[in-house]
């Protein structure tokens, strides 16, 4: 990724695979002049971007398509969730812009500014969130063409203690969250990854977190289109917050690798 080039990497996998691992929020990069535009000082940027990004996810992603009989296709983003969330909704369905946190965030996990008051954020979704929306659209389409169905596993961590920010953290927080869609997450897909990441501990069902991303084109209205969100607990893999990676990550993408094999077939 460069200042002048897509903010996002789609990596190649099997033409036969219809699995596309979706990984938002891995980066810590934020391009220059966007910094600008963060009320942050350095040191509490820093320490906003370790409480935000979900820390070594891109590399499991990448050590599960390693892994895979049959390799996923990999859509990864190269800038930080600071600079825009591709998983928000754009519009006023967005539950989290309550809080300052919708497709552009003006708020911190503590609910302090992040952004001047006022701050227009359109110059970032035409720059960043439209591009990459479009481009996972493309991405989802091309799963279709070349093998009728599409399976998008979103690739998150979460942490430990609950942060400010969250709607509905006081709810259980197991190893392994798996978030779901009432239209697009079918019964069989939810089983299959149940089964992969048993090895892990407790799976739990949409807490702390719910949903999972679709691009909107398809978004409840094509069931060809499945669709299942992985949110793994930070102290089972990595140092809190923001530190290293530990021996739990290779077990992690050995579960996602399980799982994509399950339902590549």
């Amino acid at each position: 990724m460069t200042d002048t080039g897509p903010s996002y990497a789609l990596l190649p996998g099997a033409p036969d695979s219809p699995v596309l691992l979706h990984v938002p929020h891995s980066s810590r990069a934020i391009p220059a002049d966007v910094r600008a535009g963060i009320a942050l000082d350095d040191g509490a940027l820093e320490r906003e971007l370790d409480h935000l990004t979900d820390a070594h996810t891109a590399e499991i992603a990448a050590r599960a398509a390693e892994a895979a009989g049959v390799a996923p296709w990999r859509f990864v983003n190269g800038v930080s969730r600071l600079v825009v969330d591709p998983e928000r909704f754009p519009d006023e369905r967005e539950e989290m812009a309550a809080v300052g946190m919708g497709a552009v965030y003006t708020r911190t996990t503590h609910r302090e500014a992040l952004r001047p008051e006022g701050a227009d954020p359109e110059p970032l979704l035409a720059r960043y969130f439209r591009p990459y929306a479009a481009a996972m659209t493309e991405a989802v389409a091309d799963r279709l063409a070349a093998t009728g169905r599409a399976v998008v596993i979103d690739v998150h961590s979460y942490p430990t203690e609950p942060l400010p920010y969250e709607l509905h953290g006081s709810g259980p927080r197991p190893p392994v969250c798996l978030g779901t869609d009432a239209f697009h997450t079918p019964p069989e897909l939810l089983a299959a990854a149940r089964e992969a990441f048993a090895p892990c501990g407790e799976t739990g069902l949409d807490s702390p977190f719910g949903g999972t991303y679709v691009p909107l084109a398809y978004y409840g209205a094509r069931r060809e289109v499945g669709a299942l969100m992985v949110e793994i607990r930070r102290d089972t893999y990595m140092t809190e917050p923001g530190g290293p990676a530990g021996p739990g990550l290779e077990r992690l993408a050995a579960c996602l690798a399980a799982l994509v094999d399950a339902v590549s077939g």
